[in-house]
């Protein structure tokens, strides 16, 4: 008997190039005994709803520095219940100022991380959070 892991899709959206923080992240959550895909650089929302609904995603996390996480982050989620994704937990981080948060949060993001945050944080709020646990599979 095996078991399935959360499948974790991270994801910079934009023109954003920097994936430092997103790298980090993906290689965290691995090590935490998630399944990570990484999307790579500047993705746009129609691309990471069709990613999470091809890879069929638990969760989508969100990285954005360049300020239009107002924008793009939104557009993701709105995106990912256009194609019935809806039970997909979607979290977030980046430079997020904090008079930012509820609107995101009114938007679907679950979850905003921002500097400092640590791995086992986020993976704890993806273990309590997410819609599939960690399950035995045949």
């Amino acid at each position: 008997m095996s078991t399935k892991r959360i499948k974790v899709l991270v994801a910079k959206t934009g023109l954003d190039g920097h994936d430092r923080g997103a790298m980090v992240i993906t290689l965290g959550l691995r090590d935490e005994g998630f399944e990570v895909i990484y999307t790579g650089l500047r993705q746009t929302p129609e691309k990471i709803a069709e990613t999470a609904l091809q890879e069929d995603v638990d969760v989508v996390g969100l990285s954005c520095l360049s300020g239009a996480h107002g924008r793009l982050f939104p557009a993701v989620v709105e995106l990912l219940r256009q194609k019935g994704l809806s039970d997909v937990l979607v979290i977030a981080g980046g430079i997020i100022p904090p008079e930012d948060e509820p609107e995101l949060k009114e938007k679907g993001i679950a979850a905003l991380f921002g500097p400092g945050s640590s791995i086992k944080e986020i993976a704890r709020f993806i273990r309590e959070h997410s819609a599939a646990k960690t399950v035995p599979t045949d």
